[in-house]
C-alpha cells in the first residue's frame, strides 16, 4: 500500500492524519518498516527517517487535518478571520468614547487625530483621549489578545479543554510577587528610584516567572515533559504561592484593600509606560508559539502518535508552554488576575473555525482582544462617580457561567 518511496509514503501518511486516527497511523508505521518502505517516510522504531524530513511532510497534512473536531472549509475560516479583524478595528476608536469626562463622539475623533499627529499636546480632550482612554484600550486589546492564544496553546499542549493560561501557577506567581511589593509601601520604591506601579508590576512579572520556572521543573521527569506532571506541579506551585499570599494579608491589613483590588486585575490608572513591560514579555511569548504553532497540530493527535511523528515531544512541549506563561506573565504584570479569557474565546471559535492551530491562533488574538476591551468599557462606565469595577469581575460574571456549561457538558 505504501510503495513507491517517499512520496508515496507521505501521502498515505496524508491521508491517514487527514482522517484524524491515531490507530491508522500507527498501523501506516509499520506496515511502512516492512513493504518497500525502509528508506521512505517511517523506517520502523530501531531506524528511524531523518526528523526533519518526517515532521516537514506530517506537519503540512497537520495543519489542516480535522483533528477532533470538524474543520470547516477554509473560506468560511476566513470569513471569520475578516469578520474579527473589522470589529478588532472598529472597536479601537470606539471604545474611546465612553468616559467620566464627557465628550462629543466628533470631538473624540478630532482629539485622536491631533494625537496621532502630535498636535495640540496641551489641549484637554487630547490628553484625556490621547492620554489616558487610547493607552488603555491599547493595553486591554493586546492583554486580552495574548489572553486568548495563550488559552490556545495551553489547552492544545495539555489537551484539557478546562485549562486556561492560569494553569501552571503563573496568576499566584504575580500575586505574591505584587502582594509583597505592595506590603512593603513606597520605601523600596523610593530606594530604587521607581515609582510604584511600575514596581509591583515588575515584581509581578518576576513572581510570574519564578513560578513557571518552578513549575516545569517540578514538571520535568526523566529528561521530558508530561502534561500530567506540568499540571499537578502548576497545581501544587499555586497552592503553595496562594498560601504565601494569604499570609501577607494576615501580617499586614492595611494593605489588604490594595493587593486584592489588584488580584482582580484593572487597567486603571495604567498609561503608555506600562506598554514596553507588556511588549516585553509578548512579543517573545509569540515568536515562541508563531514558531511552532504546526506542532501543536501533532500534538493534537496525542504524545504517543507525536513521537511516532518524529516530533521531539518534550522539547516542543517545553517551548510551547513557556511562550504561553511569558505571554500571561506580561499581562498578569500590567493588569493584574484577569481571568477566563483563555477559556471562554477558544472554545467559541472553535466552533466557526474548526481545531486547526493556525487559524484558530489568529482568531484568538483577536476575538480576546475584543472581548477583553469591551469588558473593560463595560466597568468603567457601569458605576457613576468616576468609580470603576474591576475588570477581571467583568470577566469572571461572563466566563463562570460558561466554565460551568463546559463542565457540565463533560459530564
Amino acid at each position: 500500500m505504501c510503495r513507491g518511496g517517499v512520496f508515496r509514503g507521505a501521502a498515505c501518511v496524508r491521508q491517514r492524519v487527514f482522517a484524524g486516527s491515531a490507530e491508522e497511523i500507527r498501523a501506516s508505521s509499520r506496515r511502512a518498516t516492512g513493504r518497500g518502505c525502509g528508506r521512505g517516510l517511517f523506517s520502523g522504531a530501531r531506524r528511524p527517517a531523518p526528523r526533519a524530513r518526517i515532521f516537514r511532510l506530517v506537519c503540512m497534512a497537520a495543519a489542516s487535518s480535522p483533528l477532533s473536531i470538524p474543520f470547516p472549509a477554509w473560506p468560511r475560516a476566513r470569513l471569520v478571520l475578516v469578520a474579527l479583524a473589522l470589529v478588532w478595528c472598529c472597536s479601537l476608536p470606539l471604545a474611546c468614547l465612553p468616559g467620566p469626562y464627557p465628550l462629543e463622539p466628533a470631538a473624540v475623533m478630532r482629539a485622536l487625530r491631533a494625537f496621532c499627529s502630535g498636535e495640540g499636546a496641551r489641549d484637554v480632550p487630547v490628553l484625556v483621549v490621547g492620554g489616558i482612554r487610547l493607552a488603555r484600550v491599547c493595553l486591554a486589546l493586546l492583554c486580552g489578545g495574548a489572553l486568548g492564544v495563550a488559552g490556545v496553546v495551553l489547552q492544545g499542549v495539555l489537551r484539557n479543554p478546562l485549562a486556561d493560561p492560569f494553569t501552571l501557577g503563573i496568576s499566584a506567581g504575580a500575586a505574591c510577587g505584587a502582594s509583597l511589593t505592595i506590603a512593603l509601601g513606597g520605601a523600596l520604591a523610593v530606594a530604587l528610584g521607581l515609582s510604584h506601579t511600575a514596581l509591583v508590576a515588575g515584581a509581578a512579572m518576576a513572581g510570574a516567572f519564578l513560578a513557571l520556572a518552578l513549575a516545569l521543573w517540578l514538571g520535568r521527569g526523566q529528561g521530558a515533559f508530561s502534561r500530567e506532571t506540568v499540571i499537578l506541579a502548576g497545581i501544587a506551585v499555586a497552592a503553595f504561592l496562594g498560601a504565601l499570599v494569604a499570609l501577607v494579608k494576615a501580617l499586614n491589613e492595611e494593605s489588604v484593600t490594595s493587593i486584592v483590588f489588584w488580584i482582580l486585575g484593572s487597567f486603571q490608572g495604567r498609561g503608555w509606560e506600562s506598554l514596553p513591560l507588556l511588549l516585553a514579555a509578548l512579543l517573545p511569548g509569540l515568536c515562541c508559539v508563531g514558531l511552532g504553532w504546526r506542532r501543536l497540530d501533532v500534538l493534537a493527535l496525542g504524545g504517543e502518535e507525536a513521537a511516532h511523528l518524529g516530533l521531539a515531544v518534550g522539547r516542543a512541549r517545553f517551548w510551547l508552554l513557556a511562550g504561553a506563561s511569558c505571554m500571561t506573565a506580561g499581562c498578569v504584570a500590567v493588569a493584574g488576575v484577569i481571568g477566563f479569557v483563555g477559556l471562554v474565546v477558544p472554545h467559541i471559535l472553535r466552533l466557526f473555525m474548526g481545531a486547526a492551530h493556525g487559524p484558530l491562533l489568529a482568531g484568538a488574538f483577536l476575538g480576546g482582544g475584543t472581548l477583553l476591551l469591551w469588558a473593560d468599557v463595560a466597568a468603567r462606565c457601569v458605576l457613576d462617580g468616576g468609580r470603576e469595577l474591576p475588570v477581571g469581575v467583568v470577566t469572571a460574571l461572563l466566563g463562570g457561567p460558561f466554565f460551568a456549561l463546559l463542565v457540565r457538558r463533560r459530564r
